[in-house]
């Protein structure tokens, strides 16, 4: 089995050169390479010897996922379907805008945890992605955008792992490829421009606090434990009340071991001086959003739980309208409601935005991701049983 040079950072990189009997530098070469350079074969490496071109060659790979489907909805959203075999296929957007490029990542084919208003939970779960396949995904879309960073010409400028499911289920392919995205010799990306969005698995946002502290996204959905272990059902085993507290640890974490690949970072004796002024860091606030659900959770009661939920944790809201699927049981608020709510949230000294539907033509949006999912839960069966015996 060919090594895949995708499945690496710099260091684990490096301890397999220094494994080959090569010298660990070695690996600053090649990532810049394959991620700088985005090249496909190993032969256009030119600064490596031609024995060493011939060695990786027979040896390795650079196996990004396959093109399944490529479209383009007319706001310029741009969705691929990939393949990751055994007929199995992942969805990555990339949503352009006036002066940043984001790209929405992957991180399991399919997802487990079965949200109730989320197209990807409907289809099952069948296996983690490596992390070959989650750094593949930016990987290929720079080389499909005509992205050149050896020459300075991003076009993906964040990343958001809030594609087909769970990142903190998959917990280590994810930090390595996190680690990719930030390495100077790959995609030099700022830890401010990386989010990880999680429905809640509280002992992996302490564990992630602890390893990579990039920025944090919380899949909240309601305002009370009751509503959500209904729309979220993760919530039955990590309340709210333990999940805000990992928030604000993660929070007092992150801000206090600093980030000086930043540029608008502060030294750490600012972070300890003025913890909960500051704006500029997204480490220094955690994002909630918050899908709007017609007379579910968009109520004036519900916005009034909320502010009395969050209360001082250093947050902001961003209440994104429910795009609709086959059967899925949820209607999109009214604009009323969702300008009520958000009046309510910014009332009470919360910044809160709303966000602008992108790709919904082309099943892009958020919520929309189903790809192509071999379930393994068996979870479509199910839901089928169930619906027949009632």
């Amino acid at each position: 089995m060919p090594v895949n040079l995708l499945d690496f950072d710099t260091h684990s990189l490096g301890s397999w050169f220094a494994g080959q009997g090569e010298k660990p530098f070695r690996a600053r070469q090649v990532m810049r390479w394959v991620h700088r350079a985005g090249v496909s074969e190993i032969e256009q490496m030119t600064d490596l010897s031609k024995t060493l071109r011939a060695r990786l060659a027979a040896d390795c790979v650079i196996g990004a996922p396959g093109v399944l489907s490529d479209s383009t909805a007319p706001d310029g959203t741009r969705k691929w379907l990939l393949d990751v075999g055994a007929r199995n296929g992942i969805e990555t957007v990339f949503i352009p805008e006036t002066n940043r490029g984001t790209l929405c990542i992957s991180s399991q084919v399919g997802c487990a945890l079965e949200c109730a208003f989320c197209s990807t939970g409907r289809q099952g779960f069948n296996r983690n992605l490596t992390a070959g396949e989650i750094i593949g995904q930016l990987w290929h879309a720079n080389r499909a955008l005509g992205a050149d960073l050896m020459a300075g010409r991003r076009v993906v400028t964040n990343v958001v792992m809030m594609g087909m499911g769970e990142p903190l289920a998959n917990f280590d392919a994810v930090v390595t490829a996190m680690r990719v995205m930030l390495d100077d010799h790959a995609y030099g990306m700022s830890r401010r421009r990386v989010t990880l969005s999680t429905s809640g698995m509280v002992p992996w946002i302490d564990r992630l606090r602890e390893t990579l502290p990039v920025s944090l996204a919380i899949s909240l959905h309601a305002p009370n434990d009751e509503l959500r272990d209904r729309l979220v059902p993760i919530n039955r085993k990590w309340p709210l009340e333990q999940l805000l507290a990992a928030c604000r640890r993660y929070i007092e974490g992150a801000a206090a071991a600093g980030d000086a690949d930043d540029e608008d970072d502060a030294p750490v004796e600012a972070f300890q001086k003025v913890k909960w002024q500051r704006a500029g860091s997204p480490r220094d606030f955690v994002t909630f959003e918050y899908v709007m659900l017609r007379d579910v959770n968009d109520r004036p009661e519900h916005a009034e739980q909320l502010v009395d939920l969050i209360g001082d944790l250093p947050c902001k809201f961003n209440l994104i309208p429910f795009n609709p699927f086959p059967d899925a049981g949820f209607e999109r608020s009214t604009q009323d409601a969702v300008l009520r709510f958000q009046a309510r949230l910014i009332e009470a000294g919360f910044v809160t935005t709303v966000r602008k539907t992108r790709g919904q033509e082309i099943d892009g949006a958020c919520g929309q991701l189903a790809g192509q999912v071999q379930d393994r839960t068996r979870r479509a069966i199910k839901r089928e049983g169930a619906a027949n015996a009632a």
